[in-house]
Parts: C-alpha cells; structure tokens; sequence
C-alpha cells in the first residue's frame, strides 16, 4: 500500500504532514523567520557561540536544514547531530563532523593538535569553520565546557570556529546555571521557540496544505482550530495529528477534515499527542 494512499483522494501531490525535518515544507511563522534571522546572523557575524532552543517538534532541526541550504563554500561546516560521552569522545564527534579521519590509539592532546591545525589551516585560506550540535541538551555541562574551549582557539582576535548550539529548554537552563557563567558569556546571538499561536497553527495547516498541491481547505478552519487546542500548537504534533486526520477522512470517504474526524481520530486513541491537552470542542 502506498504510503501517500490518501494525497490522490484528495488531489494531493503528496502527504502534507510528513514528519521528515524537510526545509521545503518550512512554515515561516514570524518567530522562525526571527530565529531564522539570528542564526544567520550568528554565522556572519563570527558569533562565538549562537544558542537555539525550543520545544521537542517546535521546528529547530528544519530551521537548522534551511541554514545549511544557505551555506557558502568560504565555510566549512561539520553537524554533529546527538553527541554523548566524556570530552575525548565529543572531540571525536567534532572531528568525523568535520570530515577528520580518526587515529586509533590517539591521544586526546593529540587529537585536539590535529582540530588545532585544521581551524588554523582554514583560516589561513579565507574558511571559516562552523560546528552545528543539535540536541545539545544531552551534553554534559563538563562537555559543554569543552566545546567552550574551543572557541578559545584564535588567530589575531578572529574566532577560529564557531558553535551554533540547537537543543531543548533544558539546554538553556545549563548555560545559564551561574556555574557555567564564561559558557554564557560566549553566546553572541540566541532565541527560544515557542509553539504556535492559534491563527499561526491555521496557517500552518494551509501552507502544508497548499505545498502539497491542495487549496489549503481539505482541513476546515474549525478543524484546524480544534488541531490548535490539541496540540498545543507544536508544529511536530500538527503534522502527527492532521496526517492521520486526513488519513481517516480517506477511509470514511469525507470530502474535507472536519471537526468530527478530528473526534475519531482521539476517540480512537491512535493520536498520542504527548499529552499535551484534553480538547473540549463540540
């Protein structure tokens, strides 16, 4: 069975709310646009360290594919996407990151040595260097510590490499702990995500709608609000709900999503939703 069974019922070119982080799809909400804006502005300002935060599913990782759609070849860039372990092994993931080849046996001197001599030689031939972490709330505080180091590596006062740091709350919280205060002090541009407001949740649903090569209305504005109070406004549990949603609306023959299939949909329990919010619509 096709995975896109029911885009065609709906004369859909594809599923609308695929949960593949795919900057194509991107709704540019104000406060992305204005995330958006300060990871750019990071990169070229030489922002040692550029702090995103935001709930799990608030659009983080796909603002993160847009940016390194945008990057030039004056930048070398290394995304390291879940990094774990003591500091020898976060240097280890910077390094693969950046396309460094990894010595067996190595020390940790010397491979710092070798990520030295890179950003070094970088810099000498006019490239900047960039090293992403996403979900950089699973880091220790002493691994973030480490990647604070790094930025301590410089060539008469230019930063040699920068930190764009992505995570959850919680990663906001450890770098503004009084302990991690010369962590902080580092970070030159930053934004948190919140999810979406009501109106911003409808026109996320129509912009996903509308890519897929629908007119936006195959999920009615009641519907679409009811997706708000259930969700919460999470991008990523908007694309989980209206997707299986549309998916009901294709079995029972439903020409649009209303705000009854949205009912099936949690009466039958299929929508998790994180727990998110009981809805209480009609």
């Amino acid at each position: 069975m096709s995975q896109d069974m029911y885009a065609g019922y709906f004369g859909l070119s594809r599923r609308p709310f695929t949960l593949v982080p795919d900057p194509d799809l991107l709704f540019w909400s104000p406060q992305h646009k204005r995330a958006f804006a300060v990871l750019e502005y990071g990169v070229m300002s030489r922002a040692p360290i550029t702090l995103i935060t935001g709930e799990v599913g608030a659009g983080k990782t796909t603002l993160l594919h847009a940016l390194l759609g945008r990057m030039t070849s004056d930048l070398r860039v290394g995304l390291v996407a879940n990094a774990q372990g003591d500091r020898g092994e976060l240097l280890q993931w910077a390094m693969n990151a950046l396309g460094m080849d990894l010595h067996e046996g190595e020390s940790y001197v010397q491979m710092f040595r070798r990520l030295q001599d890179l950003l070094v030689a970088d810099y000498a031939a006019g490239r900047r260097v960039v090293l992403i972490f996403d979900e950089a709330q699973n880091l220790s505080k002493a691994g973030l510590e480490e990647l604070r180091m790094l930025t301590n590596i410089n060539s008469n006062q230019d930063e040699l490499v920068q930190l764009i740091l992505v995570g959850q709350p919680d990663l906001r919280r450890m770098v503004t702990d009084t302990d991690m205060h010369q962590l902080a002090q580092r970070v030159a541009a930053n934004f948190h995500l919140d999810a979406l407001d009501r109106q911003s949740t409808v026109a996320f649903i129509v912009h996903r709608l509308k890519l897929a090569g629908g007119c936006g209305a195959e999920i009615d504005l009641t519907a679409a609000e009811m997706a708000h109070d259930i969700t919460g406004g999470v991008p990523r549990l908007i694309n989980q709900l209206c997707d299986l949603a549309m998916l009901y609306a294709w079995s029972d023959t439903e020409a649009v999503v209303g705000t009854s299939v949205m009912e099936r949909v949690l009466d039958d329990g299929v929508f998790f939703g994180g727990g998110l919010m009981e809805c209480e619509a009609g």
